[in-house]
């Protein structure tokens, strides 16, 4: 069985209760900070911007990939231009450039 006698003073008991009464004061207090609504709206705030920078974060990551997967398709490793990819590509665009003139140009006239 457990001893259910109690050796403190009177005074003991009196400081172990205003001890407590003072941490429960501080919990409450800081339950009320939690639970205001300017910190719950705070909190949402923050937890939208970081979801945000996290995504623009891996967007970025992704981007800058492709960029340089890209790049090393036109580009050596020296750095001069891959002749024989960027003629190709570049008369396609010139090509599709000159259609969608001539597109426009009928359409007006």
């Amino acid at each position: 069985m457990a001893d259910t006698s109690d050796t403190r003073t009177p005074a003991q008991i009196e400081a172990d209760i205003k001890r407590r009464r003072e941490v429960l004061a501080d919990t409450l207090d800081e339950i009320g900070v939690r639970v205001h609504p300017k910190t719950i709206v705070g909190d949402a705030k923050a937890k939208v911007v970081s979801n945000i920078d996290h995504t623009l974060g891996r967007a970025y990551v992704s981007v800058n990939k492709a960029m340089t997967d890209v790049r090393a398709q036109f580009v050596d490793e020296e750095g001069a231009p891959r002749l024989e990819r960027v003629l190709p590509v570049a008369l396609v665009a010139v090509g599709l450039v000159g259609l969608l003139a001539l597109g426009t140009r009928r359409r007006k006239g």
